[in-house]
């Protein structure tokens, strides 16, 4: 079975919105873009290496996907496993990408998703795609959740753990803090009862 990882930059109170760039995502007057950049490193970097060259699929929200798709295709010599991939976009409203191979996934994304994990090939991975993480986590979808946690606050912004966040219980796989104080820790879920005190 494939597993779903969810992958997060995250603010210490729990924003994942625009990490990456200035631009990246303004809704609801968020003006922090880029707020990860003074916290790159060698060890930061060789994290996310190793999870950006491990065999994966895409599995993003629609919004994710857009910003995805008009830099990565240009930008291949970075990060050719991503254009390789079979990209799978939760949208209700796109009917084609330019950006082969795509599949779009409509109607019930749960029910999709439930499916895609049955099936033949490697794990999903979850970037950014703040909407589409609530319907995974909602539904219980959610098998690892790989978070970079850096060292600051931003006060509003879109948050990984929302409304509707069912109890769950995780054990950390791997872990390790950079020296610019990211911690970059793995937490896959548990075969625990959350009954029990």
């Amino acid at each position: 079975m494939r597993k779903i990882i969810v992958l997060e930059h995250i603010s210490l109170d729990g924003v994942i919105q625009a990490p990456g760039g200035a631009d990246e995502d303004r809704s609801d007057g968020f003006a922090y873009g880029g707020w990860i950049a003074p916290y790159s490193d060698p060890v930061l970097t060789d994290r996310l290496r190793k999870q950006m060259n491990s065999p994966f699929d895409p599995l993003l929200g629609r919004k994710t996907f857009d910003i995805w798709a008009n830099y990565w295709p240009q930008h291949g010599n970075i990060w050719p496993e991503v254009n390789a991939a079979t990209k799978y976009v939760a949208s209700n409203t796109m009917t084609s990408s330019q950006w082969e191979p795509t599949v779009i996934l409509n109607g019930n994304i749960a029910e999709k998703v439930t499916g895609l994990k049955q099936k033949q090939g490697p794990d999903l991975h979850v970037w950014g795609s703040g909407n589409l993480i609530q319907t995974l986590i909602k539904h219980n979808l959610v098998d690892v959740i790989w978070l970079m946690i850096y060292p600051i606050t931003l006060g509003s912004g879109k948050r990984l753990f929302a409304d509707g966040t069912i109890p769950t219980a995780y054990n950390v796989t791997e872990s390790t803090v950079t020296k610019k104080g990211v911690i970059v820790v793995s937490y896959e879920r548990s075969k625990g009862d959350l009954s029990r005190p």
